[in-house]
């Protein structure tokens, strides 16, 4: 059984998810934060214009100024861009004010990344009010529904606008599609409106809270049950389920804490867990272990047999000791929130069929993580290389109750 379990602390609300009693992923948010960055929409100032580097740093308002790229002024459909782009300061002046978003949390020394390609998420679909074309969540099962989805994208868009079915749309009827982009059109012209009036720097939009984003975008069909230890938690959840979810209410449940019974994450060893997972050695059932080393852009994993010795040879031993581990990979990878280039160096197969299964299972694998992950491929040094997007601080974790 697969189930979502949410705590409230006084400093933090966190979530973790739990197939048959097993961590998969964890998400944290600290009180005085409302809501991340990643998804905010701020009026900015041009501070500086670098040619060079067909790049501008703006002011939103944060202590390190913005990144904004090229790419990220010209228009987003890529068919409308021109083959040879145009350079950065025929587009931007310093004092210029402009609408952006950001798309990258502030990392290390490093100002926060933002984009003039705007989105707002919904339960549903994600709204773009320029994107102009519609596009459909490669996690959709079937082709037919993928077509369908294309087709009810293209009769409630307009003019210009452009929306991508997420997955949460499969099987959804035309009216909750049609209410979804509505519902983010009218916030857009909010945010539009207020654009017009701000002065930079200035924010005019905040991406959700944690409980809201909970229900927009973790809530899904493979969770069987959203257990809630706080009861402000609790009934803010399902409010937001009952406007954006309400078939997925019965899946809904309070855990109240009575004398001296275990609190919700102690119930499900969620704290082990996290330690465990966090460790620079973990280790695996088999008696193998990874090993995790870190920079700011790059993460190396060895994987090593330990004690584990197999029952017949080594071949056989060393295969099977790759596949536990890719399976942990995976699963760790979400949740330390690993971000940028990651390098993991198996041990050596001789069986070209043996190096391709556990290739084969990884790519598997990532495909149902929620952050873009890519398995590039064996490098000439028989190393396995992979990239997972970054777009905050890589998540830490140093216990607590």
């Amino acid at each position: 059984m697969k189930r979502m379990l949410v705590q409230k602390q006084k400093e933090s609300l966190q979530i973790a998810v739990v197939d048959q009693e097993r961590l998969f992923e964890f998400y944290m948010e600290k009180s005085e934060n409302a809501g991340q960055l990643v998804g905010s929409i701020y009026k900015a100032k041009v501070v500086n214009v670098l040619p060079g580097m067909q790049a501008a740093f703006v002011d939103i308002g944060l202590p390190k100024n913005a990144f904004l790229y090229i790419d990220d002024v010209l228009h987003p459909h890529l068919e409308k861009q021109s083959k040879e782009k145009p350079q950065i300061n025929q587009l931007l002046r310093v004092g210029q004010e402009i609408t952006v978003q950001v798309i990258k949390e502030p990392l290390g020394g490093k100002g926060a990344r933002v984009t003039t390609h705007f989105s707002l998420p919904g339960r549903f679909l994600v709204y773009m009010p320029i994107a102009d074309y519609v596009g459909v969540s490669k996690k959709v099962s079937t082709e037919s529904e993928r077509h369908r989805l294309r087709v009810i994208g293209e009769q409630i868009r307009q003019a210009e606008e452009g929306v991508i079915m997420r997955t949460a749309a499969e099987g959804e009827c035309s009216d909750s599609l049609a209410n979804d982009v509505q519902f983010l059109r009218e916030v857009w012209q909010r945010i539009d409106g207020a654009a017009h009036k701000a002065a930079a720097p200035a924010l005019l939009h905040r991406e959700a809270d944690l409980v809201h984003r909970l229900v927009r975008d973790l809530l899904t069909s493979a969770i069987d049950e959203v257990w809630i230890d706080d009861l402000a938690a609790y009934e803010q959840t399902e409010a937001m389920m009952h406007q954006m979810a309400k078939a997925m209410l019965p899946k809904l449940r309070q855990f109240e804490k009575h004398g001296n019974a275990a609190s919700l994450f102690h119930q499900y060893r969620i704290r082990e867990q996290l330690h465990e997972a966090f460790e620079r050695r973990y280790r695996l059932k088999s008696g193998g272990y990874l090993v995790w080393d870190q920079t700011e852009a790059l993460t190396v994993i060895d994987v090593n047999t330990g004690k584990f010795v197999g029952t017949s040879d080594l071949e056989d031993t060393v295969f099977r000791t790759n596949l536990e581990a890719a399976e942990q990979i995976a699963r760790l990878l979400r949740i330390r929130d690993v971000g940028g280039i990651i390098i993991v160096d198996f041990i050596d197969m001789d069986k070209e069929e043996h190096r391709d299964q556990v290739m084969q299972l990884l790519e598997r694998l990532v495909r149902s993580d929620r952050t873009k992950c890519q398995v590039v491929g064996w490098t000439r040094l028989g190393l396995l290389e992979m990239t997972r997007k970054k777009v905050r601080e890589q998540s830490s974790y140093s216990g607590g109750s």
